[in-house]
């Protein structure tokens, strides 16, 4: 493994054949001791229930997928209540329930839905939470998604990781053996997927800005690379660097007018920052170096940084203040790059290598303590969920290119595979913004 998003002209060449598919998840690695729960499956008046908006499934699903639950088997359930009258707490305590979830969704006169939802704490016999939302055909799934935010949020203190989505790059090979890449977005249990690019030539780095709104991404379609930054509701896009020589890694600041970027256009390649608004472009590095996938702290005053300046790469840190000197934040194994930073700024991800073996691992700046998560041997692309819980990243399994998800304890994984085709470059949006 190299700097990946400086060596590009190796970089994205799967060999697979891909239609418009959409992730499966594969929960290869649970949690022991995660909180067991009931999920009843939800009663639907006035309508049939839909198939691919099952809002009790769906939530079931995603609770199991934040390793913090161990939801019971709707095979296991003794009874099935939908209204609070029909909850007998005896039962689910006999069967080492720790919480109950039930619901119903109801079809209005003018073809909308209410869904409602009640969360019960079996052991003190009460209800804890509750509440009823509207929703049309199209937002059943995303109101099932706010349902189990809502859940974990009550029951783990965690913040919202469901109702948001997730960006990766897939390719596939066409009838005349020639590849074609695409820039995707979906749920992050990979349903709804939406296509926002087609291209011949690579799409690289795909970036969330902090409303949701908008992806910065590298493309090669005219025949160099350039950073777009692209609306996803109305489709424009707009170029907003195409410098001689790289054109890289860009990187949304928490207010959204910024992007740090690595540009060589002045000779080695070093870290940049774009004022999007007037397009006033200034310098943050200037070494002989690589420096390069540059991302910011949440206070918006520094970046973190991989740079080879110390023979090879590692992360360092450097305030955007002027005359700032970079600091090194990592010092272990002979390669530390590709960082991504915790939305509280505690701890930062970073691809590590030994050898041949590249792994996810996870330091925390202020104890230096540093914990490997996977076991590699290809994993990279490291993006925190926006609740700090999970890292995405980009594997491989059998030679083929995955998603992946892990815990920040490490305890916890699941891969996202293409169901027909290979995918990397993943990135985790912000919340949805309602």
């Amino acid at each position: 493994m190299k700097l990946k998003r400086i060596i590009i002209a190796a970089a994205l060449l799967f060999n697979a054949t891909l239609a418009n598919a959409v992730l499966n998840i594969d929960i290869t690695e649970g949690v022991e001791g995660a909180m067991p729960i009931a999920v009843v499956p939800f009663r639907w008046v006035g309508s049939q229930k839909l198939a691919d908006a099952d809002v009790s499934a769906i939530i079931t699903s995603d609770l199991a997928r934040s390793g913090k639950f161990s939801p019971l088997s709707e095979k296991d359930m003794l009874s099935k209540p939908t209204t609070p009258e029909q909850v007998d707490f005896k039962t689910w305590r006999i069967a080492g329930i720790d919480h109950l979830v039930i619901g119903a969704v109801q079809l209005q006169k003018d073809g909308s839905y209410q869904v409602q939802f009640r969360l019960f704490d079996v052991l003190k016999s009460q209800q804890v939470l509750g509440y009823s939302f509207p929703a049309d055909r199209q937002s059943l799934r995303y109101v099932a998604h706010r349902i189990s935010d809502y859940i974990l949020e009550q029951l783990t203190g965690l913040g919202p990781a469901f109702d948001t989505r997730i960006a990766y790059v897939t390719s596939s090979r066409s009838a005349n053996k020639k590849i074609e890449y695409k820039l995707q977005v979906a749920d992050t249990d990979g349903f709804n997927p939406q296509t926002l690019l087609t291209s011949k030539e690579p799409i690289m780095s795909p970036v969330w800005s902090p409303d949701s709104r908008k992806i910065a991404y590298v493309s090669f379609e005219q025949g160099k690379a350039e950073i777009y930054i692209h609306d996803i509701s109305s489709g424009k896009r707009e170029k907003v660097a195409s410098f001689d020589g790289i054109n890289g890694a860009p990187a949304w600041s928490p207010d959204s007018n910024r992007l740090a970027m690595t540009l060589s256009k002045d000779g080695n390649p070093d870290i940049y920052v774009l004022h999007i608004r007037n397009k006033a472009l200034s310098r943050v590095t200037n070494h002989w170096s690589i420096d390069t996938e540059a991302v910011w702290m949440p206070d918006g005053e520094s970046l973190v940084f991989t740079s080879s300046r110390s023979g090879k790469p590692q992360l360092y840190q450097v305030d955007l203040s002027a005359g700032s000197t970079p600091k090194r934040v990592t010092f272990e194994g002979n390669y530390s790059a590709n960082a991504s930073v915790s939305p509280d700024g505690k701890a930062i991800a970073f691809v590590l290598g030994e050898g041949n073996r590249f792994r996810i691992a996870v330091m925390y700046p202020e104890t230096r303590l540093m914990q490997v998560l996977t076991d590699g041997p290809q994993d990279e692309s490291p993006e925190f969920a926006p609740n700090g819980s999970m890292i995405l990243y980009a594997s491989q399994v059998n030679g083929r290119a995955v998603l992946a998800a892990v815990s920040i304890d490490g305890g916890h994984k699941q891969r996202l595979v293409l169901s027909d085709g290979e995918v990397r470059e993943p990135s985790w949006a912000p919340v949805r913004k309602k």
